[in-house]
């Protein structure tokens, strides 16, 4: 297999690299994969790293391999390298997230979904699912990752597949997708407290709060019970049904979170975004308390419920909060984050290749959500950031 030489006829022409840009990318593509054990498994990894960044348009296996190369073969190894060779995520990821902590990343770890349309019924984890955000029920993959916010990028440092029970309890298709004995179903809250638990063990960021939007979720007691469990401070965006208690002494009468934020005037807040701006955002807000609190007891601490409004008073997603006592700016500013975090998921689908996976099988799902993310990732930090001086390419022999 040769991916030495380009092929200057393929998609890449008008974006190859310089002496100095290979050098960049090679020193952190062995950096992301030390861990692959083999030399062919690590120099496969650096050809599908550089086709994703190179090849315009469909991020296919043949389009990514003619990009880095003229040997026909070089298609076929990508193919195995991501289906079958048995290179662990875990400590790619691992890496990754070690490599982007050190670009000291905000204090919030954002949880965004990832929905991959699909057709068939092969490619694992592939369900019906009613997507929130476009209004539409898709056949599609379901992923959830992990995501820190360095300056203005949100940058993706984990994945978890959804596996619904039609796919965990049927051995046939655990056998044909290659699903691991440990994977069984978990609703998507458990998901998240998965992705919550797999950074704290990365991170030494006890103090980081955690952002997601689960305004689809029924079960919202569980996962405010497990943060807090975790002692995690939270944003969470909740349904509109969930029931809270205003506050007040006595026995307040429950409502939905929807009909006490409503009955609040209007405020405003400056609030900071990322990069330095700001701008004036309107705000409805009610503290409140949960019934019954985490623990069947006396109502816990209180919460922050509050939604931004848009043009006409339209609201915007509804968002509880631990962080009572901070302002509506600083809690503002947190929830802002979330929509870099689905812009980060739709830039790398359209630019690196997320839904553009051609196989079927659990471990290549989660191989090509690594090298998506490594991908995204030099592209956003890397490159922009670490680029060597001219100088300094010169004298590269």
């Amino acid at each position: 297999m040769d991916v030495t030489r380009p092929d200057i006829s393929s998609t890449s022409r008008d974006t190859a690299y310089s002496v100095g840009s290979e050098l960049l990318l090679d020193r952190y593509s062995r950096t992301i994969f030390k861990s692959l054990r083999r030399a062919d498994q690590r120099k496969c990894a650096h050809a599908y790293l550089k086709g994703l960044l190179v090849t315009s348009g469909k991020k296919s296996l043949r389009r990514l391999a003619t990009a880095v190369s003229c040997d026909p073969s070089v298609v076929q190894s990508l193919r195995q390298f991501v289906s079958l060779s048995p290179w662990d995520f875990d400590e790619v990821m691992e890496e990754l997230t070690r490599w982007v902590a050190d670009r000291r990343p905000e204090p919030v770890w954002s949880i965004g979904r990832a929905v991959l349309p699909k057709r068939g019924d092969r490619s694992v984890g592939v369900h019906r699912y009613f997507d929130l955000a476009s209004g539409r029920t898709r056949n599609c993959q379901l992923g959830l990752g992990s995501f820190l916010c360095v300056d203005t990028a949100q940058i993706p440092v984990d994945w978890c597949l959804h596996l619904p029970a039609g796919w965990t309890r049927d051995p046939e298709r655990r056998r044909d997708a290659r699903i691991p004995d440990v994977e069984r179903y978990r609703p998507l809250w458990a998901h998240t407290l998965r992705l919550v638990d797999r950074l704290s063990a990365r991170t030494d960021s006890p103090s980081s709060v955690v952002l997601v939007d689960m305004s689809d979720e029924s079960d919202m007691g569980c996962l405010l019970h497990g943060l807090a469990k975790r002692r995690r401070d939270f944003v969470v965006a909740v349904p509109p049904h969930l029931t809270v208690l205003p506050p007040g002494e006595g026995s307040p009468t429950p409502v939905s979170a929807r009909t006490l934020v409503f009955a609040q005037n209007p405020e405003t807040a400056v609030v900071p975004l990322p990069g330095g701006r700001r701008r004036v955002a309107h705000f409805q807000t009610a503290l409140v308390r949960l019934p019954g609190g985490f623990h069947g007891r006396s109502p816990g601490p209180p919460y922050r419920l509050f939604t931004e409004l848009g043009p006409a008073r339209t609201p915007g997603p509804l968002w509880l909060t631990s962080l009572a006592h901070h302002t509506l700016a600083e809690v503002g500013s947190i929830a802002e984050l979330h929509t870099g975090t689905a812009d980060a998921i739709g830039s790398m689908e359209r630019n690196f290749g997320l839904l553009d996976f051609e196989g079927r099988s659990f471990p290549g799902w989660y191989h090509h959500m690594a090298l998506v993310s490594a991908a995204y990732t030099y592209r956003r930090l890397h490159e922009f950031t670490a680029a060597p001086s001219r100088d300094a390419a010169r004298r590269v022999p």
